[in-house]
């Protein structure tokens, strides 16, 4: 089978699970960029209320539903930054488990398939990373705005995050969030 196919099917493989992520914010960033799902453009929605930058790339998984109604969100580790609407090829490594002022707002660690120096995080318990070495610095960069709450905070290993990202597959169907793939063979 081949690679898009897989990709297509959202097929685990002995490697995990591989799925797409959009960039909408580069690590560094102090902006909050969103991607607007009617017109497929990035807009700015605000700049952060702090001093804290994004951690990593910050995006989210094609064709899924969060329990907040959006897409899951997931960060990208990687050497350098990208730009808003890059498309990266990834794998779980672990998920930071959260709540806000929407409901569960999940947030899944990802490495890039591209980057075979990472493979090493994915069979970590707690990848040694600076995000999972401050976990409240997703709290920091996602609050203490106006309007927004952020509770409860855990981490979560490899296999909840894939059944996460499973999951938030399912909950996509029959809306606009889902992914529809076209088999151009």
């Amino acid at each position: 089978m081949s690679g898009d196919l897989r990709r297509q099917l959202h097929i685990e493989n002995p490697s995990g699970l591989i799925f797409d992520v959009t960039v909408e914010i580069p690590r560094g960033s102090k902006n909050k960029y969103e991607l607007d799902h009617k017109t497929g453009r990035i807009r700015l929605d605000r700049t952060l209320f702090t001093s804290t930058q994004y951690p990593s790339d910050y995006g989210f998984i094609e064709g899924t539903l969060g329990q907040d109604g959006d897409p899951l969100d997931a960060l990208v580790l990687l050497p350098e930054a990208t730009f808003p609407g890059a498309l990266i090829e990834c794998r779980a490594i672990a998920m930071f488990r959260m709540t806000d002022e929407m409901g569960g707002d999940d947030k899944v660690m990802c490495i890039p398939t591209a980057d075979t120096r990472q493979d090493l995080l994915r069979h970590r318990r707690h990848p040694r990373v600076p995000a999972a070495r401050d976990p409240a610095l997703l709290h920091r960069v996602q609050g203490p705005e106006p309007g927004k709450s952020v509770e409860g905070a855990t981490w979560a290993g490899r296999a909840a995050a894939e059944a996460e990202i499973l999951s938030s597959y399912e909950r996509a169907k029959g809306t606009h969030f889902e992914a529809h793939h076209v088999n151009l063979a």
